[in-house]
């Protein structure tokens, strides 16, 4: 799930919030999502908190 499913759901502020207080340093340009570059944003958080990519689409599935 990206940011464009949350948008829908309603969510995705929330889902945000829960990324920010768990990896304080993440910047609203690291929680912006650009349609259609799911893999490039996905690969920005992974450098930034340093989990693989399939953990970091994991994490945000579970928020």
């Amino acid at each position: 799930m990206h940011e464009a499913e949350y948008r829908t759901r309603g969510n995705w502020n929330e889902v945000k919030g829960k990324m920010k207080q768990a990896y304080g340093d993440l910047s609203d340009d690291d929680l912006t999502y650009d349609e259609g570059q799911e893999d490039e944003w996905l690969g920005k958080l992974q450098q930034k908190i340093g989990k693989a990519k399939h953990e970091v689409k994991s994490w945000i599935d579970s928020l």
